[in-house]
């Protein structure tokens, strides 16, 4: 079994995480209502406990321990797509985030839950009802105030249309992609795209928003090499500020 394809795999998926619950708990006393306060930080809680479970299994194949791996690299050792690393900006732009993120990740987690590779198809089944209630909390809004005013509609529109390309960068193909599906440690990117965007239509069509052509976006590749935007380096001096400060300190 290749394992740098592994690796590849598995630092693309816990760096998503990690950063994007960073990203979720910053709504902590700042959501528009208190359960949605309550939800994104719990949310943002799960997503940092599920890029733990990963760092751990890279530090079993090898890779430095999970608190090295997640607190001392620079942005251009990350492997998070862009979208993920985003200002969360207005609660709209956040729910359209969460629905398009989880929704591919709920669904990338029940395709490696047949893996070949059997450490991460044992942590796929084990988060898999977390993820659960994630998509149906996604859902729930996206539904509600994709069909309520006139001004929830417009708001939630800009956000699907400008967040839709960054969301096309959680399928950037790997260079290690034809091994992993060789090799059934996954379906590979393409497989996962063509699953996610039915279930966006799926739902979507639920609202009154309105989904673009797909073969009109170009999507934003780039994160999965290194290459991101000028917001993850402040995000991570952030997130490594503690260890900065008491080098001793644990998750």
């Amino acid at each position: 079994m290749n394992h740098e394809a592994i690796k590849e795999l598995l630092y693309k998926m816990a760096d998503d995480q990690l950063i994007l619950g960073h990203r979720n708990s910053e709504w902590t006393g700042f959501g528009p209502l208190l359960e949605e306060d309550i939800a994104f930080s719990s949310m943002a809680q799960d997503k940092i406990g599920h890029s733990l479970a990963l760092y751990t299994i890279l530090h079993e194949l090898g890779e430095q321990d999970p608190d090295t791996i997640a607190f001392t690299r620079n942005a251009d050792q990350f492997h998070n797509t862009v979208f993920t690393e985003l200002p969360n900006a207005e609660y709209d732009f956040s729910l359209i985030r969460h629905f398009l993120y989880d929704t591919s990740e709920a669904l990338r987690f029940e395709i490696l839950s047949q893996s070949s590779f059997e450490p991460l198809a044992q942590l796929a089944i084990k988060v898999r009802g977390e993820l659960r209630y994630h998509t149906m909390h996604a859902n729930t809004w996206i539904k509600q105030l994709g069909s309520a005013t006139e001004e929830s509609i417009s708001k939630l529109q800009k956000s699907l249309e400008y967040a839709l390309p960054y969301a096309l960068g959680l399928f950037e193909p790997s260079l290690y992609e034809s091994k992993l599906i060789n090799e059934k440690v996954f379906e590979g990117e393409k497989a996962l795209e063509e699953k996610w965007k039915k279930k966006v239509e799926e739902v979507i069509a639920q609202t009154q928003l309105q989904l673009p052509n797909w073969k009109t976006l170009t999507p934003h590749y780039g994160g999965r090499i290194g290459k991101h935007s000028e917001h993850l380096q402040p995000l991570l001096d952030e997130m490594s500020e503690v260890l900065r400060i008491d080098p001793t300190a644990e998750w």
